[in-house]
């Protein structure tokens, strides 16, 4: 008896950086449409390395005109920022870089091999941050959230120190700005060899839920 062939979906990747607001406000409805298409499309996240190397710094350095975009956000996505979050942006002095949250992204992913769970932890690192203003700089503010995904706590920190995972994570930047991301957050679809933008910047749940529908459809028809 012959196998039966291994169906490829149509995958949505999710561009974001974990200190990008709009990304903030933009995960829950990438976890709209994960539940939404289950079955149909997969999901998986990237990190673009928004704040890194020469950019990173104490957060006082940006904070004026993060804090005039936090109402905004809030307004059209509906996510809400935590006091400890926007303390910590008063303070001034938290080290803001991309780096090591997104290496925390990219080491539960090789870990677990499930690109899927990957996206609801992505989230899970965003909240933490600008919820609960958690330090996405140590180690230990992630053991907690590794928790609900029973990620062994463990390995997960000796792959997120690991020289290995911070080259993987600055080639994921890499591999993003060759795909040409112009800013976060980027939902673009992969259907075999093809790549489709479907979203630049936010967008509601049923914006990009009739836009990925249309893109399936007509893609069907080829």
């Amino acid at each position: 008896m012959n196998p039966e062939p291994i169906v490829q979906l149509p995958e949505l990747l999710y561009v974001h950086d974990p200190l990008c607001g709009w990304c903030y406000g933009m995960s829950p409805v990438i976890n709209q449409v994960q539940r939404a298409f289950a079955g149909r499309v997969d999901v998986s996240v990237l990190c673009g390395g928004m704040v890194r190397d020469d950019d990173a710094g104490p957060i006082g350095e940006s904070w004026d005109y993060i804090r005039q975009s936090l109402v905004q956000v809030e307004d059209v996505t509906g996510v809400a920022f935590g006091e400890p979050f926007k303390a910590l942006g008063e303070a001034g002095t938290y080290h803001y870089d991309s780096e090591p949250p997104s290496r925390a992204i990219v080491a539960f992913r090789h870990l677990t091999q499930d690109p899927a769970r990957a996206v609801a932890f992505a989230h899970a690192v965003q909240t933490a941050f600008f919820r609960d203003g958690q330090d996405l700089n140590a180690a230990a503010t992630y053991a907690p959230l590794l928790a609900p995904f029973e990620v062994d706590e463990a390995e997960f920190l000796r792959r997120w120190a690991a020289p290995e995972t911070a080259t993987a994570t600055q080639q994921e930047f890499a591999a993003v700005a060759r795909i040409g991301v112009q800013g976060f957050p980027t939902a673009v679809v992969r259907i075999g060899e093809q790549g489709y933008v479907l979203a630049r910047g936010y967008q509601p749940f049923e914006q990009l839920r009739a836009g990925l529908e249309q893109l399936l459809r007509e893609e069907a028809k080829q």
